[in-house]
């Protein structure tokens, strides 16, 4: 069982909680996601099944959010769900420059990941340190903010729709937000409504997943491994240039810049992910002259 399934997580579920629901309702072990998802969250989270899941670390994506920002109240996780550090009464504080202010987080080109992450220090995730009131030193990290559109302001609420880069805190922005105006904030919900070319219009319920496992109709549910590495540039080569690169052999190739990119054979199947660099393409990941099914 190869493929990818886009699966609409529920509220108060951890990304491992998916999983591992996935791995026991399709009886396979071998399954990844892209991207982890606050508990808080819901939304875009893509599963790799089986071999796809090899294809994991190539699948770096954008990702688009709709998140609603709580103003007047900080806590220590950005999130309605942290302990409230502090909360202030609005003032005069007018849409119009609220909206503003949204507006202007697309300016932002870095980000401290907050404490309560998944980000490691020492080998340990940011978040078992905090739970044990322990805070360290983070870098600022580079993001990209693809986009920012307000969908609606009513006050202490401000909804607003995002695109950034992998490696964004939306409950980061939040809590920026809230800075700037003077007044604090946290994020109050999140959901991900796209991740690279997967959207929630592809995403299934876990109940969905599971009546179709039930019934063991897994057709339409899982969909071509190879559409995890899309965004990579195409290589198509003979069948003996296939078999070369699949037995680990570098060839010379110049004919595309340098930077990863996706072989395939003349039936059009993904067989390796390649390296082009100096004049020649190396292998990092080999399927099979067969392709990837």
């Amino acid at each position: 069982m190869t493929g990818i399934l886009i699966v609409n997580k529920p509220a108060q579920w951890t990304s491992h909680d998916v999983v591992a629901k996935v791995r026991g309702l399709l009886r396979e072990k071998r399954i990844g996601h892209l991207g982890t998802l606050d508990p808080l969250a819901t939304g875009v989270l893509p599963l790799a099944v089986g071999s796809a899941t090899r294809l994991i670390e190539f699948a770096s994506y954008p990702k688009e959010y709709v998140a609603t920002c709580l103003l007047g109240r900080s806590t220590d996780s950005f999130d309605i769900t942290g302990k409230v550090l502090a909360e202030k009464s609005l003032g005069d504080l007018s849409t119009d420059r609220a909206r503003g202010e949204v507006l202007k987080l697309r300016a932002i080109t870095e980000q401290v990941p907050p404490m309560v992450s998944a980000v490691k220090s020492g080998g340990k995730k940011l978040y078992e340190l905090a739970r044990k009131g322990i805070e360290v030193e983070r870098k600022a990290r580079p993001i990209q903010i693809g986009k920012v559109e307000v969908l609606k302001v009513e006050l202490p609420r401000v909804t607003f729709r995002v695109a950034c880069s992998a490696g964004t805190y939306v409950r980061a922005l939040c809590q920026t937000l809230g800075e700037t105006l003077g007044v604090g904030g946290c994020m109050e919900s999140l959901e991900r409504t796209q991740v690279g070319p997967f959207g929630l219009g592809e995403a299934l319920t876990l109940e969905d997943v599971k009546k179709k496992a039930e019934a063991g109709d897994l057709s339409g549910m899982l969909l071509p491994a190879a559409r995890l590495v899309e965004q990579l540039p195409e290589v198509q080569l003979p069948e003996k240039d296939i078999r070369d690169i699949c037995q680990g052999k570098k060839m010379r190739y110049s004919a595309t810049a340098a930077g990863m990119v996706r072989v395939l054979n003349p039936q059009g199947q993904l067989c390796a992910i390649a390296e082009v660099s100096e004049g020649r393409l190396s292998p990092r990941k080999v399927f099979g002259a067969e392709g990837l099914n």
